[in-house]
Parts: structure tokens; sequence; C-alpha cells
């Protein structure tokens, strides 16, 4: 399946067993999952753009989640605390470098203790380690940290994603598997003999078809026949490098407000040593953003046209200035990093990476927490995956696999689409 011809990309074959649409950190977890369970399957990774994980995976804290925020008996909270596990072995096993850094969630305030005592309840419902510390105790592992009380997940740890979707792209080619980019998806859809998938090189026949596909997911679905909801509505976040990085030690959290739908402002120390304040959130119009305030029409038209946004703005009208004002203002954004880590001023902070997040919003305007995935027959679709999903890749991996079926199936048909 590799390419031996280095002066020439590869390109997609005309059948194969199974196409993982997406060359993100979950479409590679997906392929090498295929390819451990039945190693001499035909796989194949469909990546838009001209490298993988350009986008979600490459722009984010880089925090390996413990699983403490999630509803007990959520996917969310399965996957994540499955996903840790595998993919702290993984890591060590491909060399890719980690560090259970640890994670504090502090309370600034004595009105915050009794969201910080329903975390407490949550980590030990979804079997999650975590320790109850007091303001004395808290300092003792963040000497700058603001706070009465706080939970301290030792577990939690930080790894560079692209470094790991490099390991992964590798591992899968290693195994037999493909991995082709500059060939975006456009529709997967069953034909008698499979799954035919179309896409910018022509269209490849397979026994079946995994997408998963991020900012995209939602336009694949409806190419393919599938609902208009949830939509992907993309926030921006923007993150600040702390020019003074000796004032956080590991990872620094807010009890986070149950009326915002994000959880604030934190910091973490990434795998590289330096520190990110971030992100902010407010809605993009744009679902590949280079880092400044780019423009799509398409993108902003398919975000105005959704009943959803409207209703989303109005359920969140009274939080939206606050969130504003932070992606705005690097002062105001600093007063409120402030209530964790004292000292800390708007020239500690210099603007950073950005990332765009893609938020699945439902025609009722709620914002879709848990992962959804969708999909009959030999085509499994992932509509939503939200943070911690880097963290479960793994897990979800394996969680499509077991959806699917069985990789390999009747020879598909070697005829591309028309």
């Amino acid at each position: 399946m590799t390419n031996t011809d280095s002066s020439r990309p590869p390109t997609a074959p005309q059948s194969c067993d199974l196409v993982v649409v997406g060359g993100g950190i979950i479409g590679l977890a997906v392929a090498r999952e295929a390819l451990l369970r039945e190693p001499r399957a035909r796989v194949v990774v469909l990546e838009r753009e001209q490298s993988i994980a350009l986008q979600q995976s490459s722009h984010n804290s880089g925090v390996i989640h413990a699983g403490i925020y999630y509803e007990p008996g959520s996917l969310k909270a399965q996957l994540c605390v499955e996903g840790a596990a595998a993919l702290y072995k993984l890591c060590a096993e491909l060399g890719v470098a980690t560090n259970r850094i640890g994670k504090l969630i502090v309370a600034t305030s004595a009105a915050e203790l009794p969201g910080l005592e329903r975390l407490h309840e949550r980590a030990l419902a979804n079997g999650v380690h975590v320790a109850q510390l007091g303001g004395d105790q808290l300092r003792e592992i963040e000497p700058r940290a603001n706070g009465v009380a706080a939970l301290h997940s030792p577990d939690t740890g930080i790894v560079d994603y692209a470094a790991l979707c490099a390991a992964l792209a590798a591992d899968v080619e290693a195994r037999g598997g493909a991995v082709i980019t500059d060939c975006a998806v456009e529709r997967v859809v069953h034909v008698a003999q499979g799954v035919r998938v179309v896409h910018a090189q022509g269209a490849t026949a397979c026994g079946g078809a995994i997408v998963c596909a991020g900012l995209q997911s939602d336009r694949l679905a409806q190419a393919s026949g599938a609902s208009a909801d949830p939509r992907i509505v993309p926030f921006r976040g923007a993150y600040f490098t702390l020019r003074r990085p000796d004032l956080v030690r590991g990872l620094i959290y807010p009890v986070p407000d149950p009326e915002l739908p994000f959880l604030g402002v934190h910091m973490t120390r990434r795998i590289s040593g330096d520190v990110v304040v971030g992100p902010t959130a407010m809605p993009a119009a744009s679902r590949n953003d280079d880092g400044g305030w780019r423009l799509s029409p398409r993108d902003l038209l398919s975000t105005l046209s959704w009943r959803g946004s409207y209703r989303m703005a109005w359920r969140w009208r009274r939080q939206a200035p606050r969130e504003l004002a932070w992606a705005l203002s690097r002062a105001a954004y600093a007063r409120e990093a402030s209530r964790l880590i004292s000292g800390l001023t708007a020239d500690d902070l210099e603007p950073s990476f950005v990332g765009i997040r893609a938020q699945a919003v439902g025609r009722d305007g709620a914002l879709v927490d848990d992962f959804v995935f969708s999909g009959e027959g030999r085509v499994v679709q992932l509509r939503n995956a939200p943070s911690p999903a880097a963290t479960a890749s793994l897990a979800i991996a394996a969680y499509c696999c077991d959806r699917l079926g069985p990789i390999t199936t009747a020879e598909p048909s070697e005829q591309p689409a028309s």
C-alpha cells in the first residue's frame, strides 16, 4: 500500500477493504486499529489537506485528560478513561514523549466549593483518581496559585499530539496501510458491491468506510444522505504564551462555570516546556483558519443559515459579552487569568497559536456535548468529537471498528464511480 517511488506522492487506489476519511488523530488511530485487527486488510486514509493533522489535532494545548468532567455513563467518560490509558501505553511503544505532570482544578472562593465537590463525585464515578486539597496543600504543588481548595489529578498529562500523529501515520504505513493527502472526499455512498468513496482523485470502491472528518463532518454526512442535524459551527480559540513560564509548574484549571459551555481560562505547561494560557472561544467565520481572521463565505453562510445558530446565540446571550471581551482584549483576559495566578498581567501574555474547534450545534441551539456516531451498514460516521477526543482517540477508534464489524468482506468492485 505504501508508495515506493518517493518522487511521486501516493494516489488513492481504485479499490481497498477500508477507507478512513480524515487524517487527524482519530482517523489515523482508526486505520491503525483496523490493521491491528486484520493485518492483511487493505486500509487507506484519505486526508483533504496537504499534510496530516493540520487542523484540530495539532492546534490544541496537548493535554491527556483523565476523565474528571464528564457525565458518568456518557461515551465521553467511558472513552476518555479507556483512551488515556491506551494513549500512554502507545506513546511509550512509539517513542513519543509524555509527562504525567498533573492538574489542579482550583476553587478561588468558597462559592466555588460546591462545584468542586460535584467534580470530585464525577471523578470517583468515572474511576479517576483525584485528591482533595486545601489552600496550603495546593500551593505546595503550585506556589503562585490563588485558591481555597483544589482537586489534584496526578494522572493528567501532556503530549505533542502533532508528533503522535506523525508516529501513528508512520506506524500505519509500516503495517501496510496508505495515507493519501491532498485528496478531499466529496461523498460516501452505499452501492451494490459495498461502499463507494468519491474524492478529488476520482473514486475508491471499498468494503467499508469510517468517516472522521472533524470540521467537515456534517457536510460529508449530508452529502452521503444523512441528516443535517447537528451542524458544525466553528469556534475560534486563541492561545497566549506565558512570558514567565516559572509562574506555572503544571496544569491549572478553574472550576467550570455551569452557566458557560466552555472550561474557562486555564494554564497548561506543554511538553516543549512553554506554558500556554487559553483558549478564548468565539464563533469563527471560517472552518480553516491560518491564525488570522479569515472569512469564508461558504462557512459563514453555513452558520448563518442554521436555525440552531440563532437559538444558541439566544441561549448564551448573557455570557457572550464576557467571552467577546476575553477574545478581543488581552487585558481583560489577563484579569480573568489572574484569578488563578497571582501577579499575572497583560504584559505576561504573548499571542500564540489559534485553533478552530468543530462544535456541533443542534437544531434546537444546544451545544452537543458528547461524542455522536451515525451511519448504517458498512459506513460509520463520527458526527461530533469534542474534547477530550484526542485523549480518547484510541478508544474511539476501537468503538468505530466495533461498530463497523469485520474489516475485510467480499471483494469490492474495481470500477470507480462515474
